[in-house]
């Protein structure tokens, strides 16, 4: 039906365009720090600081700062979310939280248990809208809006605990899709119950040949391991050979730049790489606009956001916020300068940090990257070194000897009295490892000022090591963390580095 495709795409193409002229990002938060505390305020939390009060003073955002501290995951949940859990009403968000979302992040080893609220799912579904809205800035067919949508997410056959449901956040939002979705949704409800990640990806390598896909969304490392094998399973040349359609490829959970050369090999025609920004606590964010690396903070949709900037007088050593870390509004916040997020939203998050680090392009705008997680940095003798730093370069390398690089990581070890650098890539051919050493460390030099100054005196290295893809993937699923939002730490620390020595020299 191409009129019906049509009609979609000129509805799309319009929405894009509403504005509303007299709003601007920072008073829509405003507007949403209100509407948050109002709803809250005779709840457990809202009580105890006050949330009444804060709405009668002059200042509320800063009286909000004032009264309300910071939470990490473990001290919100010791105090608050743990009563939730067991299954007292009005904790943190008015009523019973009916689900968790299951989160280990990229280092944790226990999984966080994340309230999701009614109000939470309506949010993530609305960001989700805007997103789909924005394929109207985009030269699309028309035919593109009535091809099938692969949502390539956690199980949606969540595990029951008395009044609760847990699983991954994923698998959440795709067991409440409308019912007018479902007819384009794949991989289809059987499909998505199925918890097996290896089991998924076999299952829906078998029925790919009957669907005419033109929109993918997943993280990139899975959507890689299923476009390898349906290619390999069909002996197909790219993945158009069987969705000739496919035209959006949706990414998000983790930075695209390792992936890009690999995903090209994939297409025989143009497909259209969009970023957003979903977590466990929300969808924060979204690629506004088509052939930018940049997202649009969303800023009227149930979440509030605070920053802290990230350096040493708000971050110790290892990344924790530090007793004395102050937090700014929208207002404060300056581009070009990395903020640790903070949260207080519709699930019942106050002042949450989710440990995202991410800086703004044009914050008048509310456009931002993310640069890393608070804890995924190395700073060993001063070198400040970000995970943007590390993609970035990665991506040059990438580049520069035609090599695909989807995975690594890195650590620091001790060296000559001092450090150095050891770094993980996955690669699966052959390749001179000191060619990569010296084009990776002088890109690195050249992306961050205190890195090349340490590398003159107290870094004392840099040191590659190559190691099948396939490994990366591998200790993942040793660890029981295969598929879904799991994303391989690009950073190791202390045990963690210790168990992925001892696993990759078996």
């Amino acid at each position: 039906m191409p009129l019906l495709g049509a009609l979609i795409k000129q509805g799309l193409r319009l929405s894009s365009r509403v504005r509303l002229r007299n709003d601007t990002p920072v008073s829509y938060q405003r507007r949403e720090l209100k509407k948050l505390l109002k709803t809250a305020a005779h709840t457990s939390f809202g009580k105890k600081f006050d949330f009444d009060g804060i709405l009668h003073s002059k200042d509320i955002a800063a009286k909000f700062r004032e009264s309300v501290p910071l939470y990490t995951y473990n001290t919100i949940f010791e105090e608050w979310w743990h009563r939730c859990l067991a299954e007292e009403n009005d904790v943190c968000w008015p009523g019973h939280i009916k689900y968790f979302a299951l989160s280990s992040g990229t280092s944790e080893a226990a999984s966080k248990h994340i309230p999701v609220t009614r109000d939470m799912v309506k949010a993530l579904r609305k960001a989700s809208i805007r997103q789909i809205i924005t394929l109207g800035k985009y030269d699309l067919p028309a035919t593109t809006f009535e091809k099938g949508i692969l949502w390539l997410g956690g199980s949606t056959d969540l595990k029951k605990h008395g009044g609760y449901y847990e699983g991954d956040v994923s698998g959440i939002s795709a067991r409440r899709t409308p019912i007018w979705f479902q007819k384009y949704y794949k991989p289809g409800k059987k499909i998505s119950q199925e918890k097996d990640w290896n089991i998924k990806l076999e299952e829906i390598t078998r029925q790919a040949h009957k669907w005419d896909i033109g929109i993918i969304t997943g993280v990139p490392s899975w959507v890689q391991l299923l476009m390898e094998k349906v290619i390999v399973h069909y002996n197909l040349k790219t993945i158009h050979d069987i969705w000739p359609n496919l035209r959006v490829y949706a990414h998000g959970g983790v930075s695209f730049e390792p992936y890009r050369k690999g995903f090209d090999r994939f297409f025989a025609h143009k497909v259209h790489f969009i970023e957003m920004y979903p977590a466990s606590e929300g969808f924060f964010a979204f690629q506004a606009e088509p052939e930018v690396r940049f997202m649009k903070l969303i800023t009227d949709n149930g979440i509030y956001y605070e920053f802290v900037p990230f350096n040493d007088d708000n971050f110790d050593s290892n990344g924790d916020l530090k007793a004395d870390a102050k937090a700014i509004g929208l207002d404060s916040a300056e581009d070009g300068k990395d903020y640790a997020l903070i949260l207080s939203t519709c699930a019942g998050a106050w002042r949450y940090m989710i440990g995202d680090v991410i800086r703004f392009t044009d914050v008048k705008q509310g456009n931002l990257i993310i640069t890393g997680r608070t804890k995924h940095f190395l700073s060993l003798v001063g070198e400040h070194l970000s995970v943007d730093n590390m993609n970035k370069a990665i991506e040059y390398v990438s580049q520069e000897l035609d090599v695909e690089i989807p995975e690594y990581t890195v650590t620091g070890i001790p060296f000559e009295g001092t450090f150095a650098h050891q770094w993980y890539l996955g690669v699966n051919h052959d390749i001179d490892t000191q060619k990569i050493k010296t084009l990776l460390d002088n890109k690195l030099k050249e992306l961050n000022d205190d890195y090349a100054v340490e590398r003159i005196s107290a870094l004392k290295d840099v040191f590659v090591k190559t190691v099948p893809t396939e490994k990366f993937y591998e200790f993942m699923t040793s660890k029981g963390r295969m598929g879904g939002q799991n994303k391989f730490p690009r950073v190791m620390k202390s045990a963690q580095a210790e168990e992925w020595k001892a696993f990759i020299s078996k």
